[in-house]
């Protein structure tokens, strides 16, 4: 995969540029050692180990903040306010400016106590989710709130504060912008889910139905892995309550999880989280540390999962190749063709309530209502005793379903235990890119398709690598994606994806 020359050669970069990213390297070396940390809690930790991690991750995230914070940074920033840069150099110095003055304008004894909250809260969520105990959680999902809502506030006291956390997650596209892409999915989803689920077309939905072992499951998944190119020498496979991704480009860690009546949960789960663990692993290893060995921002992650997970593993070519691997470690399976898995795998579900076991189209109107309630709570528009009753509400109002549980309701999630609020809109956004950027790869790789098919994914790979990974943090999103697709960011490539998909699927 072809790299750029670092943006740090001695002979041309400032002083103050070259002390700087040596200040950006150490403090990212911190954050990376709380990433392994909080990998371990979620992964490998004993259950009784909460009390001393939650004081381990917030001292780290405190060092970490006094560097990003020390005044050296800022006056090196301020010495290269005029300095003769190379665009790399200025792309680095960009982000590091972002990165500082939103550090900066918080206290560090906030940043301790936010993550010290985050570490007591996975467990309260664990526990009252396991419980199906809304009321274990909402004192921890209660503090959040309100230390989420200073934090914003020291930030930006005139903004919106759910505006200023969404920044966290996605700095370079507007809240209005992302606004108005969840309104265009939401308008152009909801009465294509009234036509599907009034058409006469009956789909091979119990093609995968019976009970399938969860050690066969993991062999499986792995196989999975093996087949799409996760290179296991640098990562590995483990199980976690929700799946996530965790690492860098020498180093990056996927987990699933399994459910025994829902094989194809699980397959979803793990080419998802590859599509994460590929983008790090792509990034260039000689900018470790740097902004330009960073991934730009989770919209973008989020388009690497979800084209992996929809456009490669949801595609009847992918099918071909893995259907054969699948019936392997399942023969009750043998009589299913490509077509029937296909179909099983691209149903438009009537009553699913989780998120992650979600069809293609529903899951972004989980999306819309998770933003809804997130910014309600921000904003002090809605009470936290009040969330399993909202969240009940909008599932009827929007997919005309409503949970039974608070399990299968508004515990389902882990992102408030750890205080991430504004992190879902990047899940459609993500969704959104990948298809644009999917697009342009079908147009510039002779018959995608059907490499696929034979399972040779090389080329999809090399195309990422070149148009998305390799440049880390250099561009901001809509410049990443235009220089990738030659268009700006839109939900075009999207809707015309799914209407064509699902418009054959279900014939409406």
């Amino acid at each position: 995969m072809a790299t750029e020359a670092a943006p740090d050669d001695a002979a041309d970069a400032p002083d103050a540029y070259d002390a700087l990213l040596d200040r950006v390297q150490r403090w990212n070396a911190v954050g990376s050692a709380s990433g392994v940390l909080g990998w371990d809690q979620q992964v490998m930790m004993p259950e009784g180990g909460t009390p001393a991690r939650s004081k381990q991750l917030s001292a780290l995230s405190s060092v970490h903040h006094d560097m990003v914070t020390d005044d050296e940074t800022g006056e090196l920033l301020d010495e290269l306010d005029d300095a003769d840069l190379t665009d790399e150099q200025a792309a680095v110095v960009r982000e590091v400016r972002r990165e500082y003055e939103r550090a900066d304008a918080v206290p560090v004894e906030l940043v301790e106590e936010i993550s010290e909250t985050g570490s007591e809260a996975l467990q309260a969520w664990e526990e009252a989710k396991a419980e199906d105990d809304f009321e274990t959680f909402a004192p921890y999902l209660e503090k959040h709130v309100e230390l989420k809502r200073e934090y914003a506030e020291h930030i930006d006291p005139d903004r919106d504060p759910y505006e200023v956390l969404f920044e966290e997650f996605e700095p370079c596209l507007s809240m209005e912008r992302a606004e108005s892409i969840l309104t265009e999915l939401r308008e152009a989803l909801v009465p294509m889910i009234d036509e599907i689920r009034e058409s006469d077309v009956d789909l091979a939905v119990d093609t995968f139905e019976g009970t399938f072992p969860e050690d066969e499951q993991e062999a499986l998944s792995r196989d999975a892995l093996e087949l799409v190119g996760y290179d296991f020498d640098r990562g590995r496979l483990d199980v976690s309550s929700h799946p996530f991704t965790s690492g860098n480009q020498f180093d990056c860690r996927v987990t699933t999880r399994f459910d025994e009546e829902d094989p194809l949960g699980a397959v979803g789960s793990t080419i998802h989280e590859y599509g994460h663990a590929q983008y790090n692993l792509g990034l260039p290893q000689e900018q470790f540390g740097t902004p330009l060995g960073e991934s730009r921002d989770l919209s973008v992650h989020e388009s690497q999962s979800r084209l992996w997970e929809n456009h490669v593993g949801r595609s009847k070519a992918f099918w071909q190749e893995f259907l054969p691997i699948f019936q392997e470690h399942f023969p009750q399976t043998e009589e299913a063709t490509v077509q029937d898995a296909y179909e099983a795998f691209n149903q438009v579900y009537e009553d699913n309530l989780i998120r992650v076991e979600a069809d293609e189209l529903t899951y972004h109107l989980h999306i819309v209502i998770r933003f809804e309630i997130e910014r309600d709570l921000i904003r002090g528009d809605l009470d936290v005793e009040d969330v399993p009753e909202v969240w009940n509400d909008k599932y009827e109002e929007y997919l005309g379903i409503r949970p039974d549980t608070d399990s299968e309701g508004c515990l389902q999630d882990i992102h408030w235990s750890h205080g991430n609020f504004g992190y879902f809109p990047t899940y459609s956004l993500g969704s959104v890119m990948a298809a644009q950027l999917f697009e342009a790869a079908e147009d510039d790789i002779d018959d995608l398709d059907g490499k696929i098919a034979d399972g040779e994914f090389g080329d999809l790979q090399e195309w990422l690598g070149e148009n998305i990974h390799r440049h880390g943090s250099r561009y901001e999103t809509n410049e990443l994606v235009k220089r990738a697709t030659g268009e700006d960011f839109s939900a075009d490539a999207f809707l015309d994806y799914v209407d064509e998909k699902y418009g054959e699927l279900y014939g409406i």
